[in-house]
């Protein structure tokens, strides 16, 4: 029988294994699903925010032992204390404009007429989620889903293989029926053929590139809706009149924090000439007191990476980086754990030019390139001299200045002296290579309903 398995990357050892659904055994799971949702679809709108907070709740009960686990599964550092603070945040807000997300638009309601436009759920949602941040990542479309009426079928990354079972069972044990939500464990062909089999009614998928090109050609010609959040390139741009400590501080925490694995993490800054040898000295001086270690040790503040060969990745960036005149910063001689696996350690490249795939290919690890510019043209230039357009942190203390450049940026958002970070009251958007869709706020819910219009003539 096939089986998933997460390697652990503090060891290389196998830290969970499963078995994977057979193609049938799965359709028999979302027949359960499809038949379970209308009836949780007809009850109160209250009384399915009430157990999905429930739900949240409960997990937030199970922290204590989900810390350790990711550290084991993904590598973040058990100081960091997890996701639940963000994981709350978001279900909590979506709970909260759930009303206003699915409420009616009452176009006329007259003696002769009523007209109005109603929300209604999709059916069966299912939810392909990421290793990265696996619950904050999957709450994103998890929470709205339900709340809206919808049943939801959770696959989880390899990666972070116990994440989908320790939230479905922490809903579950809220009071969630079992068959409206459900965790499989599906490897990519089951995934596609059940796609392609119509067998959902939206599919979300956060990961690669790749990836989501999968979900694409397996939806094609069934109708099937696609939410898809994939790549991303972040640029950060700090103007001369930024605060300076506030923008390497935060710059560089968003570069390297999760060892670099951020959906939204910065993976390039673009600095004014005048700010930017105090900026890059500043950066330095931070990545090099950082510790590499075991992520269970609570002295440690960078992990390793989720995977030995995301590492090869990133070291391959630098490496070439390096040979085509690029300089770097930090010395690999304060990183002693670095031992060509997952374990990695951090650098800050200068001297890097615009076409180096350190500045173009998705990194995904704790490496940054920042490079000098004279103006705002210069910025806004490089900035959409990409394939991704995710997010975009502009320093400045100049509001008008920041929006006047975010309309020039190709973005799903623009960030004001602030970086790596999901508003949920904002749309989790994206465009070019990184997707289609968005999560989060009322247009989240709008994503995971169906607008139905009444036309009544009453005389």
């Amino acid at each position: 029988m096939a089986t998933l398995r997460c390697i652990s990357p503090i060891d290389g050892t196998i830290f969970a294994e499963r078995a994977v659904l057979l193609e049938d055994e799965a359709k028999v799971l979302i027949s359960r699903a499809r038949a379970a949702q209308p009836a949780w679809a007809a009850r109160p709108l209250q009384e399915r925010i009430d157990l999905v907070l429930a739900g949240v709740k409960r997990l937030g009960e199970m922290n204590d032992e989900v810390v350790p686990e990711l550290a084991r599964m993904m590598g973040r550092p058990v100081r960091y204390g997890g996701e639940f603070r963000g994981f709350e945040e978001r279900a909590t807000y979506m709970a909260g404009i759930a009303a206003e997300g699915l409420a009616p638009i009452i176009v006329e309601n007259s003696d002769a007429f009523e007209r109005r436009i109603l929300r209604e759920p999709l059916g069966v949602v299912m939810v392909i989620a990421p290793w990265n941040y696996p619950y904050m990542t999957a709450i994103n479309t998890v929470a709205p889903a339900l709340i809206a009426g919808n049943t939801v079928v959770l696959k989880h990354a390899t990666q972070t293989l116990l994440v989908g079972e320790r939230l479905v069972r922490a809903f579950v044990e809220a009071g969630v029926p079992q068959d409206v939500f459900q965790n499989v464990f599906l490897d990519h062909e089951t995934t596609s053929a059940l796609i392609a089999d119509n067998s959902f009614d939206f599919v979300n998928f956060t990961g690669s590139v790749g990836g989501g090109r999968s979900i694409e050609h397996a939806a094609a010609g069934t109708f099937t809706g696609v939410g898809l959040e994939l790549g991303g390139k972040d640029p950060g741009y700090v103007m001369e009149d930024a605060d300076l400590d506030a923008a390497v501080d935060t710059l560089i925490d968003g570069a390297m924090f999760n060892s670099g694995q951020c959906c939204c993490g910065i993976e390039r800054i673009y600095v004014h000439e005048t700010l930017f040898d105090a900026f890059v000295e500043k950066a330095a001086d931070i990545v090099s007191a950082y510790k590499l270690g075991n992520p269970l040790d609570q002295e440690t503040t960078l992990g390793p990476m989720a995977h030995r060969r995301f590492a090869d990745e990133a070291r391959a960036q630098i490496s070439e980086a390096l040979a085509a005149g690029a300089k770097g910063l930090v010395d690999p001689a304060l990183f002693p754990e670095d031992d060509g696996g997952a374990y990695m350690a951090p650098q800050i490249l200068v001297d890097v030019t615009q076409d180096m795939r350190v500045m173009r290919d998705e990194t995904f690890g704790p490496v940054v390139g920042i490079m000098k510019v004279k103006n705002d043209q210069d910025a806004i230039a490089l900035m959409n001299d990409s394939d991704f357009g995710l997010t975009a942190s502009l320093w400045t203390q100049d509001a008008a200045r920041a929006a006047h450049i975010g309309a020039q940026i190709q973005t799903g958002t623009v960030f004001m002296n602030r970086a790596d970070y999901v508003d949920p009251g904002l749309c989790w958007t994206g465009c070019k290579g990184t997707g289609r869709g968005g999560a989060l706020s009322v247009i989240g819910y709008h994503n995971l309903t169906r607008a139905k219009s009444y036309h009544l003539k009453k005389a």
